[in-house]
């Protein structure tokens, strides 16, 4: 995992919000795709920092959190 800096990596329309987002100004997590990995920032601060995720790590990350 690292810190990517705040500029654009991709497009702003290929940013897609977590469906366990709230929509009451809560948690808002947003990810995209890009070359060879998958980008994670907080929506409410997006140019702030993105946390860019290998393609094994982002699986290994959905495995554990989807089997709880």
């Amino acid at each position: 995992m690292s810190v990517q800096p705040s500029k654009a990596a991709v497009p702003e329309a290929a940013w897609i919000k977590s469906s366990y987002s709230t929509g009451n100004g809560g948690e808002c997590v947003e990810v995209a795709a890009a070359a060879g990995a998958v980008l994670v920032r907080d929506s409410k601060q997006p140019a702030v920092a993105r946390l860019a995720f290998g393609p094994a790590a982002w699986s290994g990350f959905v495995r554990t959190t989807v089997d709880r």
